[in-house]
């Protein structure tokens, strides 16, 4: 088993720079999963540790060992893509036994592999069928288990789950859970989608542009976002940001956005002293909106009104798309509350969980 480090990374395709100074550590056994939209780099640091791309600058260490310019197959890792490139000719066993017969693996200890695999995925009874005969969530498997019987140091799989439907993802994402505890190898993860993010990685790293945002536990990056890119990122639905202005006022603090006026709790308000008269984003997640009569109890709340544009129901709670003058927010509440287009109606806000960030830098306040 290995840790991983990446040191200073760089990766540019001519003048374009496509990952900027990527420093991070990875412990060994850790699940760690690298999150952002298409084009941040995740792929791009998956296939730099793998060796199937260049590094322009910087080191990258797998345990004490600088692989820069060491082969893949010399890396001690294991990769599972997105498409699961299974050989159709071939049967799940020979699938799994491919790699170990070119590294002249012994018969029986192929054997002994794939067979121990199989039993951990659920393909014992599958192992003499070919691909096209299984199912995608069984292909899948298939893809893991050919990495599973190298036995490497490091897992490496990217966005292994987004060519299956929604209700397959959820039971492969706690398969791919259970196998990393049950295994206790370093696992490093790639995807797009927050919810497989925060469902499954010790620490979620999170990716724009090319640069490393936050890394952190998924309750952190939650609840204690560094930047607005982070804050709105994680989180189904987003986190709703407004431009406003703290104003200081016979002793209280309030967020004003021009539309409402929301008074900031006493004890959050010496984080915020040097920016009273200054314009900042305020931010609050969806389900810290509560409608007055279902809002939880001891909440700091603060209230406002809103005019609903869209209401969604999904059976355990519903969203509100809402309008609050020049603002739109969204709100998570409780489904008792019985509302329609072009009501009015009023809410509060748990301003013990409100965000305040810097207006130029973007970066959280506090």
């Amino acid at each position: 088993m290995a840790s991983v480090s990446y040191r200073h990374v760089y990766k540019r395709y001519g003048d374009v720079t496509v990952v900027t100074d990527l420093s991070m550590e990875i412990a060994d056994k850790e699940f760690v999963v690298f999150v952002g939209p298409s084009g941040c780099g995740k792929s791009t640091n998956l296939r730099m540790l793998a060796g199937l791309e260049e590094i322009t600058e910087g080191e990258i260490l797998i345990g004490d060992r600088v692989v820069n310019d060491v082969p893949p197959k010399d890396r001690d890792i294991a990769m599972v893509f997105q498409s699961y490139a299974l050989y159709p000719h071939m049967s799940v066993y020979d699938n799994m036994a491919f790699g170990l017969k070119l590294r002249k693996t012994p018969k029986a200890e192929i054997d002994k592999r794939v067979k121990e695999a199989a039993d951990i995925l659920g393909l014992a009874q599958l192992l003499d069928r070919k691909p096209k005969a299984l199912s995608g969530g069984q292909r899948q498997r298939v893809a893991v288990g050919r990495a599973i019987v190298r036995e490497p140091a490091v897992f490496l799989m990217d966005e292994p789950l987004s060519n299956l439907d929604a209700k397959l993802r959820v039971t492969a994402r706690a398969e791919i859970s259970k196998l990393h505890k049950r295994l206790g190898t370093t696992f490093i993860y790639v995807t797009h989608d927050q919810v497989e993010a925060m469902t499954m990685g010790d620490r979620i790293a999170v990716l724009s542009d090319g640069k490393l945002m936050q890394i952190d536990s998924p309750r952190n990056l939650y609840n204690v976002p560094d930047n607005v890119f982070v804050a709105g990122f994680i989180g189904s639905p987003s986190m709703n940001f407004f431009d406003a202005t703290l104003i200081g006022e016979e002793g209280n603090l309030y967020v004003d956005t021009g539309d409402f006026r929301v008074q900031v709790p006493e004890d959050r308000k010496q984080a915020y002293d040097s920016y009273v008269g200054k314009e900042i984003i305020f931010g609050v997640r969806p389900e810290h909106v509560h409608a007055p009569e279902f809002a939880p109890v001891n909440i700091q709340a603060a209230p406002m009104e809103a005019t609903v544009e869209v209401v969604e129901l999904l059976g355990h709670e519903q969203h509100l798309f809402l309008n609050s003058g020049r603002n739109s927010l969204v709100a998570t509440v409780d489904t008792r509350m019985s509302v329609g287009f072009g009501n009015k109606i009023g809410l509060v806000m748990d301003m013990s969980n409100m965000h305040i960030f810097d207006k130029n830098t973007e970066e959280a306040i506090r």
